[in-house]
């Protein structure tokens, strides 16, 4: 099923268990890829959805560590549980050795030879991986395997 059409579910579901703070959140998802797509106009890819789920969950999570800094482990509490439903949307994350073999086939693909292929070796990943790889660590592979 498609993430679009599974949120719709997940919020008819939520509506009819009466479940206000998931429901709340699903709706603010649902809102954010809409908007994301009339940021771009048109549909997002899946993988442009799962990354626009992604910068949520980052902002969750960032909010609750600020939280906790500050001293509101209520607060911190509720931001970490709401990242944790919106985990649930994203497909399973990659292995290590999943992300590596992707980076040699990309480097292989685009035939990067050093550094200054790593925009080419990035728009190739980007598209295979968004979303189910932290786009910064992978970021990071891609320039030391161009590097050696």
């Amino acid at each position: 099923m498609a993430l679009k059409e599974r949120l719709s579910e997940e919020i008819k579901a939520a509506m009819r268990a009466k479940d206000k703070a998931r429901l709340s959140l699903l709706r603010m998802v649902h809102a954010a890829i809409r908007n994301a797509e009339i940021d771009q106009g048109g549909e997002l890819a899946e993988g442009e959805q799962y990354a626009v789920i992604n910068k949520l969950i980052k902002q969750r999570r960032d909010s609750a560590e600020q939280y906790r800094q500050g001293g509101r482990e209520d607060l911190a509490d509720n931001e970490a549980a709401e990242a944790d439903i919106l985990a649930e949307y994203l497909p399973p994350a990659l292995s290590d050795a999943e992300i590596d073999e992707a980076v040699e086939q990309a480097v292989a693909e685009t035939d990067a030879t050093g550094p200054q292929d790593m925009g080419k070796v990035m728009g190739v990943l980007k598209e295979r991986l968004q979303g189910r790889a932290d786009m910064g660590a992978v970021s990071q592979r891609v320039k030391g395997r161009l590097a050696s």
